[in-house]
């Protein structure tokens, strides 16, 4: 299994702190938001290589925390260099996945997130159901679901329906960006753009996914910390205790 962490983005509302240094690369208590991730996800022993998919401006910095970590970690600069001129994740994963002609399973992650609950849980419950997969959450908040991926879902866990950032959400089942695809699923990523799916949220290629074949969403089982400006990273730096579940 591959695990394709997306880091492309420039996160421009955390200005000046990642004006000239990657979001995932910052400190949250005694780790890297990346560290988190990896070592969290490393210790299921199911996934053989991590890849950091970067834009240029931060490819070098990515590489240099790779080269200091002992896990198998490869870094994809997709050759950008601004916010507006960015692939968008799904174009980000096509791209990795031609760059080192990957034909595995693959977890996908934001790498911008930190959870007081282990992925492994995740990636085991992918496992046993044999589809792709994601996570949901409840989300009472109707203004927070206009702005999220959101999924109707039957009694086994299977998504009946999936929109990004609806006018009119459907359920309260938010999304967070946490995917597992299927080496078969992983395969139609060319597809699904070639079809339409959007490509600048990653959950839009899953929304595409979900009609085409079975995927099953996992009630996350603890809390997600969104770092998405200055104060929320300050708030984090307060209450992240670390994976506690």
């Amino acid at each position: 299994m591959k695990c394709l962490i997306l880091a492309a983005g420039y996160a421009t509302r955390l200005y000046p702190l990642t004006e000239n240094f990657p979001k995932p690369l910052l400190k949250v208590g005694d780790k890297t938001i990346l560290d988190w991730l990896v070592d969290d996800i490393d210790g299921a022993g199911l996934v053989d290589e991590f890849v950091v998919i970067s834009n240029h401006r931060f490819a070098h910095h990515f590489q240099q925390w790779a080269d200091a970590k002992p896990q198998k970690i490869s870094v994809v600069d997709d050759g950008t260099s601004t916010n507006e001129t960015r692939l968008g994740a799904v174009c980000d994963i096509l791209y990795a996945i031609d760059k080192l002609q990957l034909d595995d399973d693959m977890l996908v992650i934001a790498g911008d997130n930190v959870l007081d609950f282990s992925l492994q849980r995740f990636v085991r419950y992918a496992v046993e159901k044999q589809t792709s997969c994601i996570m949901r959450y409840y989300e009472a908040r109707q203004e927070r679901l206009s702005k999220c991926g959101v999924v109707t879902i039957d009694a086994s866990d299977r998504i009946l329906s999936m929109a990004e950032k609806p006018a009119h959400p459907e359920s309260n089942w938010c999304c967070p960006p946490f995917y597992f695809y299927t080496r078969q699923d992983a395969r139609l990523v060319r597809l699904g753009i070639e079809k339409g799916c959007g490509t600048d949220a990653p959950g839009s290629y899953i929304a595409w996914l979900c009609t085409q074949t079975p995927v099953h969403a996992m009630e996350m089982p603890g809390s997600r910390y969104d770092i998405g400006n200055l104060q929320s990273y300050e708030e984090v730096q307060k209450t992240y205790h670390g994976i506690t579940k």
